[in-house]
């Protein structure tokens, strides 16, 4: 639930910036990215060093190697992706999967990648954002009885928390 809840905050704040741009008329989506990247890149850099670093110590070369790909998923913001690739009966352990939290990084980012887009439609026709917001969410209760591990992980699932944030962001403002 705390993860919910954060995408729902998340996708509150980072409409609201948008919007609030939009309507002094300084949107610009380089700047939105560059920002992103700013905010992003330098902890999730450390934390990638660090790990890498750390796990040449206390990892089996199997499990650095996998490590190796989760360092790769994160730096391309694809590791809810790699991850869900993974999951089964047949899974490492949590506990051997540091980098196992940039899962969430990984939907948060595809959310910015898009948010701009669906801004955009959003503004231009209003019925979208329900239809969206509608289908994602019975989407995500069609695939959690299908595939729990892939509603868990993936954004088309979880694309309804984000636009929940959005459509409060549209009433109150940021």
């Amino acid at each position: 639930v705390g993860v919910d809840i954060f995408f729902v905050i998340s996708g509150f704040l980072i409409s609201g910036i948008l919007i609030k741009e939009a309507q002094t008329g300084r949107f610009s989506i380089l700047t939105f990215y560059q920002r992103r990247v700013r905010r992003i890149f330098p902890a999730l850099i450390l934390v990638l060093l660090f790990c890498s670093v750390l796990a040449w110590f206390i990892l089996l070369p199997d499990e650095y190697q996998q490590l190796g790909k989760h360092v790769l998923s994160g730096v391309g913001f694809v590791a809810n992706l790699a991850l869900w690739a993974e999951s089964g009966y047949f899974d490492t352990a949590a506990e051997a999967k540091p980098l196992l939290h940039l899962w969430s990084l990984g939907v948060e980012i595809q959310f910015y990648l898009l948010v701009p887009v669906l801004f955009w439609i959003f503004e231009r026709w209003k019925p979208a954002y329900t239809l969206l917001l509608v289908g994602s969410a019975l989407l995500c209760f069609i695939v959690v009885g299908i595939s729990p591990k892939t509603s868990f992980f993936w954004l088309p699932t979880r694309l309804w928390q984000f636009l929940i944030g959005y459509g409060v962001a549209t009433y109150v403002p940021v």
